[in-house]
């Protein structure tokens, strides 16, 4: 410290206090500034979003939009295409398709809201056709493909509208009706949509089922009742038109009488069959269930007559059901010679039950169809075709008609070579049998 005079070392105690006062003030500055900076780009965001994200600008803009294109839709899709990347399609994605559809907002309900901007030029002031719908149709579809986001909210709205049908005129039902069925049948929107008109609020008054009508209408001009099926199937849809009727009219013959009248019989059909369907699938539960329990033949033979007659089932359908059912009620044996066993004493143990449901020629080619479709897919059966058939013939199920009907010309080409070889002794001798009886009757005349 030699090197210091008294004089520095008498101000060294201030020169520490102003380097920290110094050292504070400038720490202090720099805290006060990021507030400043920060409030100042949060406001600038705040102002932008405000401008950008305001419904009543946005209603105006698409409103303001389609009054000028007017009729023209090709215009109308550009105008939308490019107004997507100035507008916030997926904020105000319901608001859009009200416009489009409607012309403005539609309150619960389905009535137009009275503070709003509308436009004449939209879906339900359209002419009432299929070429125009298919081109309002296309509007959608190529906004939708353009703004991929809007996809689940579209659907969105078509189940809103669905719910809104009482709300609307008869001709707007109608085209909404029609652009429905052409939306579904290109894909456009999912069957599950359909779920809205099961809604008790529109079932009432007939208003579901007379939209569904049109719908179908326009949904089967596009595509075919199997690709109709397929799509109602693949979303839970199939089983449940029955719903478009009150409860006191859920019926299978209202249903069918309904939709034939309407001119859609195809569509009468396919509830028919899927009720059909439904019901066969009950009887098959029930009957393993007997057979599981022992119940006596008698009593199992009524209650497959009972619900042949109840649900209007073909013999043909029932001896199939019979087959299937057997068939699967027993555990089956690995081995070829055990298994073919197994299934002579089933098939000897219930073959009045067969025979009770092949008093017809054609259930009889049914049942030598199926066994022959069970064993070829079954490898363990293979070799056991023949004497199944030959059980069956001797207890009086299957008829020599039948046995050689099937064996000329109605096979299945399943397996077919090692059946026909399987057969051909057997058949030989049926034939000489035959043969041998025409002769006995001729000798006697």
């Amino acid at each position: 410290m030699d090197f210091l005079c008294s004089t520095h070392i008498a101000h060294l105690p201030h020169y520490f206090c102003s380097l920290r006062g110094f050292r504070v003030s400038f720490m202090n500055n720099q805290k006060q500034q990021k507030p400043t900076l920060t409030g100042q780009r949060f406001k600038t965001r705040k102002r932008d979003e405000k401008e950008r994200f305001d419904p009543t600008h946005f209603q105006e803009s698409i409103v303001q939009g389609l009054n000028q294109t007017g009729t023209d839709l090709d215009a109308v899709a550009k105008f939308l295409d490019s107004s997507g990347a100035k507008l916030d399609y997926r904020r105000y994605a319901e608001t859009l398709f009200d416009i489009l559809v409607a012309g403005g907002m539609l309150a619960p309900g389905g009535t137009m809201a009275d503070d709003m901007t509308c436009t004449d030029f939209c879906l339900f002031k359209a002419q009432e056709d299929m070429e125009t719908m298919q081109a309002y149709a296309q509007v959608f579809n190529k906004l939708i493909r353009r703004y991929k986001y809007l996809e689940k909210g579209f659907e969105e709205e078509i189940k809103k509208l669905l719910l809104f049908l009482k709300g609307f005129t008869e001709s707007e039902r109608n085209k909404l009706a029609m652009l429905t069925g052409i939306l579904l049948a290109n894909g456009n929107i999912s069957a599950s949509i359909l779920s809205s008109l099961f809604n008790e609020n529109v079932v009432k008054e007939g208003v579901s089922a007379c939209f569904a009508v049109k719908l179908f209408k326009s949904w089967l001009s596009e595509k075919d009742i199997s690709s109709v099926a397929g799509n109602l199937r693949k979303v839970g849809m199939d089983n449940r038109l029955m719903e478009l009727f009150p409860a006191n009219k859920r019926s299978c013959e209202h249903f069918s009488k309904y939709f034939t009248d309407a001119g859609l019989k195809e569509l009468s059909d396919l509830v028919r069959n899927q009720q059909s369907l439904g019901a066969r699938k009950e009887v098959q539960k029930e009957l393993l269930e007997q057979m599981s329990r022992g119940d006596p033949l008698k009593d199992i033979i009524a209650f497959l007559r009972e619900e042949l007659k109840k649900n209007n089932i073909a013999e043909q359908t029932m001896i199939g059901l019979i087959w299937a059912s057997l068939m699967s009620s027993v555990e089956w044996n690995k081995k070829e010679e055990l298994v073919t066993e197994q299934a002579i004493k089933l098939l000897k143990q219930y073959s009045p039950m067969l025979k009770a449901f092949t008093s017809q020629g054609l259930s009889e080619l049914t049942l030598l169809v199926k066994i022959q479709e069970y064993c070829y897919d079954n490898i363990h059966f293979m070799k056991a075709f023949q004497k199944i058939v030959v059980l069956l013939y001797k207890a009086d199920v299957l008829s020599e008609e039948a046995i050689l009907k099937w064996y000329h010309d109605a096979h299945l080409t399943k397996g077919k070579s090692v059946f026909l070889e399987q057969m051909k002794k057997f058949v030989e001798w049926l034939k000489f049998a035959e043969e041998e009886s025409e002769s006995e009757e001729e000798e006697t005349d």
